[in-house]
């Protein structure tokens, strides 16, 4: 049986970076490989206009570099569906539905929205729309009736907020319209990439990260300035390994394993430069990116092309999420005029 997938965000508020592709790029890219999945991919820019509507500019300026950046690390147009969220009006209806079924206590509950909030210092002025993307995000899933969504850690409250509403739906209508999905998790201790000035997360706020655009020259320098070890003065002290960052991302990236156990030893014996370390990471990063900025720069080549692809992909998502709008409508008994 075929199974549906589909992550409800990015939101095109910038470029991507690599805790975006750590955290659930790879795992789209290798369930679209895999042939199980029908996958659909998402660019959130209804969400993204919760916290962004009086910069509007912000997010049509950033949605065809996000398509870019999906195109870039192998999303396949002829595997995958890429869409555009505010081009599929049934998102929106559902999302009124669904709110009838969710308290405002409950959303007040919502850890991750708590997180946010605090994070954007919204104060007393959080945005209806804000408070209430979850909602949006159930919307997201279920329209295509998701049975797997790959997300970071942070969104396992997202995804209980929805398998909440699809049991609530389905018990208020007596009728099983909606699937609850599952979540789809990068391996342990990869779910949030730490920025490279040593921050709890990478983000682009702080303007700690490495983008998936980012040239070799511009890796290179992130790369050269990231937090190591502040007592690690001279090449022959002793250094310390835990909150480097270095050894954070060789830990992640760098598939020699016994190698990066080889450079931690000598780093906390004693003899082993930042210099040195960095160069090496440098080297592991471009294995990784030099393919990726490749694929983007030959898509970036043809942006009628890459419009194109969202076109298709949105009319098809269409397609599938006014079935299932139908079939709420006719649960509900909004179905008068049939």
């Amino acid at each position: 049986m075929t199974k549906h997938t589909i992550l409800t965000g990015d939101r095109p508020t910038g470029r991507l970076h690599i805790g975006h592709y750590i955290g659930s790029l790879q795992n789209r890219v290798a369930l679209q490989n895999s042939g199980e999945y029908n996958n659909f991919i998402m660019i959130a820019d209804t969400q993204a206009l919760t916290d962004n509507a009086r910069n509007p500019e912000k997010i049509r300026n950033s949605l065809m570099e996000v398509a870019l950046d999906y195109l870039a690390v192998g999303i396949d147009p002829a595997k995958s569906t890429i869409l555009v969220q505010s081009g599929v009006p049934a998102l929106t209806e559902l999302t009124m539905y669904y709110l009838d079924l969710v308290t405002v206590s409950r959303l007040n509950r919502n850890p991750t929205v708590k997180t946010e909030i605090k994070q954007k210092a919204f104060g007393e002025s959080v945005p209806a729309g804000f408070l209430i993307y979850p909602v949006s995000q159930a919307a997201d899933i279920t329209a295509f009736k998701a049975d797997t969504v790959p997300v970071g850690d942070d969104q396992e409250p997202m995804l209980e907020q929805t398998r909440e509403i699809v049991r609530t739906f389905n018990r208020t209508y007596n009728q099983a319209v909606l699937v609850e999905p599952e979540g789809y998790f990068p391996p342990k201790g990869q779910g949030r990439l730490p920025g490279i000035d040593g921050n709890a997360k990478m983000s682009k706020s702080l303007n700690n990260g490495i983008y998936l655009a980012d040239s070799a020259d511009v890796v290179r320098q992130k790369i050269m300035s990231m937090y190591t070890d502040p007592n690690h003065i001279h090449v022959e002290d002793p250094g310390q390994v835990e909150g480097n960052m270095v050894f954070t991302y060789l830990d992640i990236f760098d598939s020699d394993k016994a190698k990066v156990a080889e450079l931690k030893a000598q780093y906390q014996h004693g003899g082993l430069g930042d210099v040195k370390i960095k160069r090496y990471l440098n080297e592991v990063m471009d294995g990784i990116l030099t393919p990726i900025r490749e694929r983007r720069e030959t898509y970036a080549k043809d942006m009628g092309q890459v419009a194109q692809i969202l076109i298709d992909g949105t009319a098809k998502a269409n397609s599938v999420a006014n079935q299932t709008l139908a079939e709420v409508r006719d649960a509900i008994g909004f179905n008068y005029f049939k």
